[in-house]
């Protein structure tokens, strides 16, 4: 089944509410446009996940951590 939408002068375009409940959209999330050779628009839903950039001291952290566990795992008998 196809619709037709509208562009509005910001640009946006409102999906119609049968196809943001097909595809269990929801407001506030993030979709990734893309056009194929064929000159067709592709909207995909996006997953974002945080990311952490690890400092020197967060290294060390981590690594104070695996020497921690790994002191555990020995004491137990753990291989």
């Amino acid at each position: 089944m196809q619709d037709i939408v509208f562009i509005n002068d910001r640009g946006m375009v409102t999906l119609p509410t049968r196809i943001r409940k097909e595809l269990g959209l929801t407001g506030g999330q993030q979709l990734i446009v893309a056009t194929t050779p064929d000159g067709e628009l592709r909207l995909r839903p996006s997953t974002s996940v945080p990311l952490e950039m690890y400092t020197e001291e967060r290294i060390a952290e981590f690594a104070s951590q695996d020497a921690e566990i790994g002191r555990l795992l020995d004491e137990r008998g753990i291989k």
